[in-house]
């Protein structure tokens, strides 16, 4: 059975989802190659999709959070000021850094956090 584009984006939407309610990440690992594979996106144009896809699904797991009272507030502003500089910067150099790098440094992001999560 073959899936429409429009139902293969629906499944991986909520997947990713799923993942970032349950973690808080993930749904980036799991968006990029679907997008690649799925809707034959260009590198880059799959990672710029993945963090449109992303930003309302992290505000809306942070909602349910903080509705939960779970947010750790001490901690929570550092790391978002830090996170802004970080991601304007690399919006910035995004175009910079050829996709095939990128890719590369996905992969290898991707293999630090498992060995990092089955190790410890």
């Amino acid at each position: 059975m073959r899936l429409s584009p429009a139902w293969k984006s629906t499944l991986s939407g909520a997947a990713a989802g799923l993942l970032n309610g349950f973690f808080g990440v993930g749904g980036g690992m799991l968006l990029v190659p679907l997008f690649r594979r799925w809707l034959k996106l260009e590198d880059k144009r799959a990672l710029a999709t993945t963090i449109a896809v992303l930003t309302p699904l992290c505000l809306l797991s942070a909602g349910v959070y903080l509705w939960r009272d779970r947010m750790e507030w001490a901690v929570l502003w550092p790391y978002l000021t830090g996170g802004l500089i970080g991601g304007f910067l690399g919006g910035v150099f995004f175009r910079k850094i050829p996709a095939l790098l990128l890719r590369r440094l996905f992969a290898l992001l991707l293999l630090y956090g498992a060995a990092r999560n089955l190790l410890s």
